[in-house]
């Protein structure tokens, strides 16, 4: 996406005022040292390696990195959406106060779409093919809400209406392969929203559709996060959009999050060479100036047998030894601004820095 369009949904949405917790100052989101295992391959493959992340009531925070990062493990864990049998889960989530990582399979029914809600990449693929998507919403909601059928379609063709889908009552009828990926993905979010949970989940949500329809679904986003009250943790590849929706940015790699802070603190000042790099990416801020596009040379480890140091090293221009033989703890930059790096002195000066990258 690019910075202008990007521009716009802070324009149109405008930013949160700024997050508050409950009112004992618990975050409404509050994960501990997690860890998700998968077995079942040759080797295990450790795709998530103690993240620690706490959200917010009213906060969007955003999870970015390239692919195999950690970041839609990471969402589908608070969810408890990955296979039991293969799965081996450390640490600690809770959300809006359940202990998720306890919680039985009836639990979870009660908790998954009224507690937190999911909204998925391929929407073509999360909804049922044999249903028509209104069926699908109303039962969601009589699943979770004392209400009869007449009333929940009330409540739906009221939630296709909020989402902006034009003809709400013929497209409640409609089956998901007779709507555009900009309608699904709404009808997704109407879905989502069905039964007025706390936490929003939104897995790469804007990544099918074209740039007009992103900006649509982004700025519908941030106007259901003013007008709800929703806490909102948002996965995307697209740095720029994460940039403009969200008020914190986590940057994961291999597993880890290796920088966070708010959205205002990474663009003006990232300590992480891997935060620059993702910067110096984007397109438009590099054909700006007059530069060829940067790019991150080499590939993201193999989880199953990660490096004893930082993972990045192999890959940063700015790696010392130590770097590939000590794990880095992470560092306080500035009161909410943290990098896990043994050389945050790198990249002071920003994105004239990146002079010094292997590219």
């Amino acid at each position: 996406m690019s910075d202008a369009l990007a521009g716009s949904v802070a324009n149109a949405a405008g930013k949160a005022s700024g997050p508050s917790g409950d009112a004992n100052g618990a975050p409404i989101v509050d994960i501990r040292d997690l860890t998700v295992t998968f077995s079942g391959g040759r080797a295990p493959v450790r795709a998530v390696s103690g993240v620690s992340l706490q959200v917010q009531r009213g906060e969007t925070v955003a999870l970015i990195g390239e692919s195999g990062s950690g970041k839609s493990v990471t969402l589908r864990t608070m969810l408890m959406l990955h296979p039991a049998r293969r799965t081996q889960l450390g640490g600690q989530v809770r959300v809006a106060g359940h202990d998720v990582l306890s919680m039985g399979e009836g639990a979870l029914a009660d908790y998954r779409g009224k507690v937190a809600s999911m909204i998925f990449q391929e929407p073509l693929l999360a909804l049922d093919p044999v249903y028509t998507v209104g069926q699908q919403i109303t039962e969601s909601i009589r699943r979770h809400e004392p209400v009869n059928e007449a009333q929940a379609h009330a409540r739906a063709l009221q939630l296709f209406e909020r989402v902006r889908i034009p003809s709400p009552e013929r497209r409640l009828a409609a089956y998901p392969h007779e709507m555009s990926g900009g309608m699904r993905q709404r009808a997704m979010i109407a879905l989502a929203l069905a039964c007025n949970p706390q936490v929003l989940l939104a897995d790469e949500p804007t990544t099918a559709l074209d740039a007009t329809v992103q900006i649509q679904v982004l700025i519908l986003l941030r106007e259901l996060q003013r007008d709800l009250g929703l806490s909102i943790v948002f996965v995307t590849h697209d740095i720029g959009a994460a940039i403009e929706v969200a008020d914190r940015i986590a940057v994961m790699y291999a597993g880890r999050i290796v920088e966070e802070g708010t959205a205002r603190e990474l663009i003006r000042a990232p300590r992480h060479p891997y935060t620059l790099a993702l910067l110096g990416s984007r397109a438009h801020g590099a054909m700006a100036k007059g530069q060829r596009l940067v790019t991150i040379g080499g590939a993201p480890p193999d989880l199953s047998r990660l490096p004893p140091g930082c993972a990045f090293a192999e890959r940063c221009a700015w790696a010392q030894d130590a770097c590939r033989q000590t794990q880095p703890e992470a560092v306080e930059i500035a009161p909410n601004h943290r990098a896990r790096c043994l050389r945050t002195d790198a990249t002071v000066g920003g994105v004239k820095a990146l002079e010094s990258l292997k590219v």
